[in-house]
């Protein structure tokens, strides 16, 4: 079975013990590590899991050992038991008596407070199943310890739930030891264990907060956003259907905006003609006595900061592609961006009414992209529309509803609302002016809410028709006024209890906002810290987005770079097209933790600034090979190196001291090479390896010596180790590290 590489800290986890005693016990072993944050090697691992498999057996051997001496005394005390009774039934009666009578005519004494303790029996069924139990518990591995509320341990691993507990990033130690029911002094003492100086009121990553966690045998779960656990759980019972939100995108040229238009201009329902505002970016439409939202975004760079903030609202998304232009640039992106989102495609094939359309020609080219219509034994949906005539319009609208019912969309509208951002500006004389959509519950004015960093209590509700309302229930968008700021588009929102409650959760998001911008040194991945993440378990894959000048330099761009891939280590293009670098790749890029990689193309001014404000690294290549050469580069640093020993010197132990608070030296001559004192030293007795370790301390005469070269004497402690003999051999060697190529 292959061993998997894993941190320090975790392995301390899995063998029961502290951090600190396993730094310890791979120190003694010869092993240099770090930090409890260091990766554990394959050798590290196997040798901590051949020290335990050895104290194992050891404890096993004695516990044989106890077995037995318990089962002797235990049958010498059942013979003694044995022996009284039948002295007892061999004495005769007339003896009984006088025992008796003696006893009665003595006078009563004072009561003796000594009491003496009877004898109990040994049951040795009962012993047998003791020793069984423990030797069970010796050899099943891992044992599992849960902690009680109160800070008691608990008896075994089924006594309990789990030991998980929620935490976020930059909590305070005091939070921290609230949550897992502890001490915080406690938690200082541990972190100073670890070598970290800690106080209450420090806030902790989230790496430091997953390894006091363990420490203590909890797991944690990272809840996403501060004030998550305020939120109201739904109740599936009272889940009813909610409209589905769709999103349309697609070609600038290919008629979206059309396609908008005429499906606002549809809803006949209510004979309100002109009735939607272009201003929200969001609306409702009613079709079929349902009704369906639609996010109006400006492209697809709406779309993706949703996602690269974490939020998900889109239910469905269509892709209107032109009859007459066929699959463009911007298609393949809207393709990557849903793919990317995991949501389903309905594709609206537009301008059917122009002579020059083709229809085939659109289908076949988005089969290459892995959307195969149904008409072809495909699994996607495709639609053929006219945005000009109408054509195609109401099946369209009839296959979303379709897809809807398939998703099964339902919602609680009976607790408080939760929902998202759509978008958000200040407003003269109404000041931030939110359009949000509600995903669960109901939100109604006189609310306390709280949307990223910004809080307050809803003023008014304003529907996409401009229509006052005092509640709104699920899939609905409005406007809202009452926030104290204006939150990002995709920032979450919801409805607390109260004010004071919003508003202590608005700070604390803002501390934990400013404590990641001021750690956040070393932004996101670039080309030369690829090797420093992948060391760390951060990626296991270069993520790259190709933006070339003409599709054939970004077919051969994608070929190039796609191949390059081992066992190990890969390249995942997770989009390519023609054009310039602009907005949207920088923020798929945010989203995916992404390198662009610009091919005779330059970002535009916004596509710039965007991608220093999120620190997306973009490298610019005229040349391919030099675009091949460099993204190997990266992935050979992705290979873990090869790691061998080199021969530094040896030195043969003619004497032996005792010196105080060093143990026992050994007076060598070194005979080959040199012995310095940062090697590590193998002790060699008759040809076989005693020990191996580091030096502990080197003299020359009564002198400490950093270094002692061929034919010169010394004196050579090995630290934590005095089982020397005179004819031993020491010697010295270091690890080194060579790093590996993409072959």
């Amino acid at each position: 079975m292959a061993v998997e590489e894993k941190r320090i800290f975790e392995l301390a986890k899995e063998h029961k013990v502290s951090s600190h005693a396993l730094l310890k016990i791979l120190k003694e072993s010869g092993f240099e590590p770090k930090s409890h944050m260091s990766l554990a090697t394959i050798d590290m691992i196997r040798a901590i899991n051949d020290r335990y498999a050895q104290e194992k057996e050891k404890a096993k051997k004695e516990m044989e050992h106890r077995a037995q001496v318990t089962q002797s005394i235990a049958k010498k005390q059942i013979q003694i038991q044995q022996t009284k009774v039948e002295a007892e039934k061999t004495t005769p009666a007339p003896i009984k008596q006088k025992a008796l009578l003696k006893v009665i005519d003595k006078k009563p004494k004072k009561k003796d407070k000594r009491k003496k303790r009877d004898k109990i029996p040994v049951n040795q069924e009962e012993v047998a199943k003791t020793f069984k139990t423990t030797l069970a518990k010796l050899t099943s591995g891992k044992v599992k310890r849960k902690y009680k509320k109160g800070g008691g341990d608990g008896d075994d691993a089924d006594s309990g739930p789990s030991n998980v507990i929620e935490v976020n990033e930059f909590m305070t130690v005091a939070e921290l030891a609230r949550t897992m029911d502890r001490k915080a002094a406690e938690l200082i003492a541990k972190l100073f264990e670890l070598g970290m100086m800690a106080t209450i009121n420090q806030r902790l990553d989230l790496d430091a907060i997953e390894t006091i966690a363990a420490e203590f045998d909890f797991e944690t779960k990272l809840v996403s956003e501060v004030g998550e656990e305020v939120k109201e759980e739904e109740n599936l019972e009272n889940a009813v259907y909610r409209a589905p939100i769709v999103t349309v995108m697609g070609h600038v040229d290919h008629g979206k905006t059309s396609l908008l238009d005429y499906i606002r201009k549809s809803n006949v329902v209510d004979k309100e003609a002109g009735s939607i505002t272009q201003h929200i970016g969001a609306y409702t439409v009613t079709f079929q006595e349902k009704i369906i939202t639609f996010i109006d975004t400006p492209g697809h760079e709406a779309f993706t900061a949703m996602r690269a903030r974490g939020s998900q609202i889109t239910d469905i998304v269509v892709l209107v592609v032109a009859a007459d232009d066929g699959v463009q640039p911007q298609t393949v992106e809207a393709i990557d961006h849903a793919r990317a989102a995991n949501v389903p495609i309905i594709v609206a094939i537009n301008k059917i009414d122009k002579p020059t359309a083709n229809i085939d020609n659109v289908r076949s080219k988005l089969s290459e992209h892995n959307l195969v219509s149904e008409e072809w034994g495909g699994k996607t949906i495709m639609v053929e529309v006219s945005a000009k005539t109408g054509d195609g319009v109401e099946k369209l609208l009839e296959l979303v509803l379709l897809q809807a019912e398939m998703l099964d969309l339902k919602a609680d509208p009976n607790i408080r609302a939760q929902g998202v951002v759509v978008d958000s500006r200040l407003e003269r004389g109404k000041g931030a002016v939110a359009t949000i959509l509600i995903q669960r519950g109901t939100c109604r004015i006189g609310e306390p809410i709280i949307s990223g960093i910004n809080y307050g209590r809803i003023r008014t509700i304003v529907s996409d028709k401009d229509v006052a309302l005092k509640e709104v229930g699920p899939s609905m968008p409005v406007q809202i006024t009452g926030l104290n700021g204006t939150p990002q588009a995709g920032d979450s929102f919801y409805a607390v209890q109260t004010d004071q409650e919003a508003k202590e959760l608005a700070l604390k998001r803002g501390q934990v906002k400013r404590e990641q911008e001021s750690r956040r040194t070393h932004g996101r991945l670039t080309l030369d810290r690829v090797f420093d993440r992948i060391k760390e378990g951060a990626i296991k894959e270069l993520k790259l987005i190709i933006k070339a000048d003409v599709d054939g330099s970004v077919e051969v761009l994608s070929d190039t770079l796609g191949k390059l891939e081992t066992e190990e280590v890969r390249t995942n293009i997770i989009h390519s097209g023609v054009g310039p670098i602009i907005e949207s790749d920088v923020l798929l890029a945010a989203a995916s933790d992404a390198i662009i990689i610009g091919f005779n193309v330059v970002p535009d001014a916004r596509a710039r600034d965007l991608a220093k404000k999120e620190s997306i690294e973009i490298k610019h290549y005229d040349i391919i090979y030099e675009a091949e050469k460099e993204v190997k580069e990266a992935l050979s640093g992705m290979l873990s190196p090869e790691i061998s020993e080199e021969f530094v010197g040896a030195a043969e132990v003619r004497e032996l001291f005792k010196v105080p608070k060093l143990g026992l030296i050994a007076g060598c001559f070194v005979r080959d090479g040199r012995i310095t004192r940062k090697d590590k030293v193998k002790l060699v007795r008759d040809g076989q390896i005693i020990y191996d370790g580091v030096v502990g301390s080197l003299r020359r005469f009564k002198d400490d010596a950093k270094e002692v070269k061929e034919g010169f004497e010394c004196g050579i402690g090995i630290e934590g180790y005095n089982d020397i003999k005179v004819g031993d051999s020491i010697e010295a060697y270091k690890i080194v590290e060579t790093a590996r190529t993409l072959q």
